[in-house]
């Protein structure tokens, strides 16, 4: 697991490009939301670690991974503290909270909260195409 005190990553959008699939550059580096029920991880049930697709950093343990009905990936907690960063957003015309990789600064999605009250009450609705998925064993 990578911690909060890991070394930022800095590349320029052609560095990213190059990386990155157009979707995963968009959602990323553009703050696009990929289309709900679409995502890759909407329904994994599997064990295991959801990380930046950008950086590899860990973000999420599919422990707190539930299933909201939203179309999305959603968490009720993140997997180590720091490893995400919280940032106001007012786009849209919405307030909204952004949730984004500590590390590189990639959009991962947004926090609402109206998680399961039976946890921490938060959901992290978290775009697929910023994750990748390490399966457990």
């Amino acid at each position: 697991m990578t911690d909060k005190n890991s070394e930022k990553i800095v590349k320029t959008d052609a560095e990213w490009r190059q990386q990155l699939t157009p979707m995963q550059f968009a959602v990323t580096r553009q703050q696009a939301t990929e289309r709900p029920f679409t995502g890759e991880y909407v329904h994994n049930k599997a064990d295991g670690t959801y990380n930046c697709v950008a950086c590899g950093q860990a973000l999420f343990s599919s422990e707190t991974k539930f299933e909201s009905g939203s179309g999305w990936p959603s968490f009720w907690d993140m997997i180590q503290e720091g490893n995400v960063e919280l940032r106001e957003d007012n786009t849209h015309g919405m307030r909204r909270v952004e949730v984004v990789c500590s590390r590189c600064g990639s959009h991962l999605g947004h926090l609402f909260d109206d998680g399961p009250e039976e946890t921490t009450g938060q959901r992290y609705c978290i775009n697929s195409a910023a994750l990748t998925f390490e399966k457990k064993g």
